[in-house]
C-alpha cells in the first residue's frame, strides 16, 4: 500500500501547530455552552414575564366605560330598588316638564384608574344634560366602592348650583345617609336640595317641543283626543257648518287644547291639522259609503279606544335622553 508522508514544518519561537479553537479545553467548552445557554433562557423568560405583566396590566389600566342613558336614574350597582327607581325618576320628570332642567342621577361600582371629576366630565360630554344653549342640567354621579360622589353642574345652572352650595348639599344632605348606609335615602335627599336651588334660578320656562322627542309618552293621550274631537265632536260641526267649515273649526279648537296643555305652539299646529285632516276625510267617508244613509255625523261612534292610554310611565322606558347641554367642569365631589 502506499502511503503518502507530510512534513511537519515547526513553528516559530516554539509555537504549537495545533489551531487555537483545538487548544480549547473539553471542560471549558462545555462550561461556556452551558453558561450562554443558561443566559439565553433568562432572558426568554424575562421577555415572556414582561409580555404577560403588559398585558394583564393594559386592561386594567384601561377607563371605565360611559354607561348608556337609558334613564334619569342609571343604577349599575344594584343598589337602589325598583320603587326607589320608580320613584326618583317621577319626581326628576316632574321637575323638567315644571321648570325644564334636567337631572340624572348615575351610580358605578368604580371610576378607577380615573378620578369621579374626569369620570363625570366624560359622563357629562356624552349625555348632554340639559337644555341646548341653555346647559341647564346636573349630574348626581356616585362610586360606590371608591366611596366617592360628585355634582356635575352645566354651565347654565352655575350661578345656582355654586362649587360651595354643591358641596354643602353633599356634606349637609347625602354623606351623612351614606355613612348610615341609606344610599336612597341619601340620593333622594341630594336631589330635592338640588330641585329646590335650581328652582330659585331665573331660566327660560319649559319648552315642550324641545323635550317632545324625549318625552314620547306625551303624545298618545294628544293623539287620542284629537282623533276622538275630530271624528265625534267634529262631527257636531260639520253638521252645522259643512264639512269644510266644520272640519276647521273642529281643527282650530284641537289645536288650541293641545297648545294649552303641551304649551308647544309648532305641536299645537300639527295636531290642529291632523284633526283637520281626520275629520274632513271620515265626514267624506261616511258620505260615499253605502249603508250610512249619508248623514253626516250620525253614522260615527263617539266610543272609547281601548288602543290608547293616557296614563304616564313610572319609568324613562329608554325613551329619555339629554338635551344638547355643555359642561365646563362646574360642581363639587366628596367622599364618605
Amino acid at each position: 500500500m502506499h502511503t503518502t508522508h507530510f512534513a511537519v514544518i515547526p513553528r516559530e519561537s516554539g509555537e504549537s501547530s495545533t489551531p487555537w479553537l483545538l487548544r480549547i479545553s473539553l471542560p471549558s467548552l462545555e462550561y461556556w455552552i452551558a453558561r450562554s445557554s443558561r443566559a439565553m433562557t433568562l432572558s426568554v423568560w424575562l421577555a415572556a414575564i414582561f409580555a404577560l405583566l403588559l398585558a394583564v396590566a393594559l386592561p386594567a389600566s384601561a377607563d371605565v366605560a360611559v354607561p348608556q342613558l337609558t334613564g334619569r336614574v342609571v343604577d349599575q350597582t344594584g343598589t337602589l330598588s325598583s320603587s326607589d327607581i320608580v320613584s326618583l325618576t317621577q319626581k326628576l320628570r316632574d321637575f323638567e316638564n315644571r321648570k325644564g332642567s334636567q337631572i340624572a342621577v348615575l351610580i358605578v361600582p368604580t371610576t378607577q384608574p380615573e378620578t369621579i371629576e374626569q369620570f363625570s366630565i366624560r359622563v357629562a360630554e356624552a349625555w348632554k344634560i340639559g337644555r341646548k344653549k341653555v346647559d341647564d342640567g346636573a349630574i348626581l354621579v356616585v362610586a360606590k366602592n371608591d366611596r366617592h360622589l360628585r355634582i356635575e353642574v352645566g354651565y347654565g345652572l352655575e350661578g345656582a348650583l355654586t362649587d360651595v352650595t354643591s358641596r354643602r348639599i353633599i356634606d349637609e344632605d347625602i354623606t351623612p345617609k351614606f355613612r348610615s348606609g341609606d344610599f336612597a335615602a341619601g340620593i333622594a335627599a341630594g336631589v330635592d336640595r338640588m330641585i329646590r336651588v335650581i328652582d330659585g334660578e331665573p331660566l327660560p320656562s319649559p319648552s315642550r317641543s324641545v323635550n317632545f322627542s324625549h318625552n314620547l309618552e306625551d303624545l298618545a293621550p294628544v293623539l287620542a283626543v284629537s282623533l276622538f274631537a275630530s271624528i265625534g265632536v267634529g262631527g257636531f260641526f260639520r253638521a252645522m257648518l259643512g264639512r269644510l267649515l266644520g272640519s276647521l273649526v273642529t281643527g282650530g279648537i284641537i289645536a288650541t287644547i293641545t297648545w294649552f296643555i303641551l304649551g308647544s305652539a309648532a305641536l299645537a299646529a300639527a295636531v290642529g291639522v291632523l284633526g283637520f285632516i281626520i275629520g274632513f276625510v271620515a265626514d267624506l267617508f261616511s258620505a260615499i259609503t253605502p249603508g250610512t244613509g249619508r248623514s253626516r255625523g250620525g253614522s260615527w261612534s263617539s266610543g272609547s279606544s281601548g288602543g290608547w292610554s293616557s296614563g304616564s310611565s313610572s319609568s324613562d322606558s329608554g325613551s329619555f335622553s339629554g338635551g344638547g347641554g355643555s359642561f365646563g367642569g362646574g360642581g363639587a365631589s366628596g367622599s364618605w
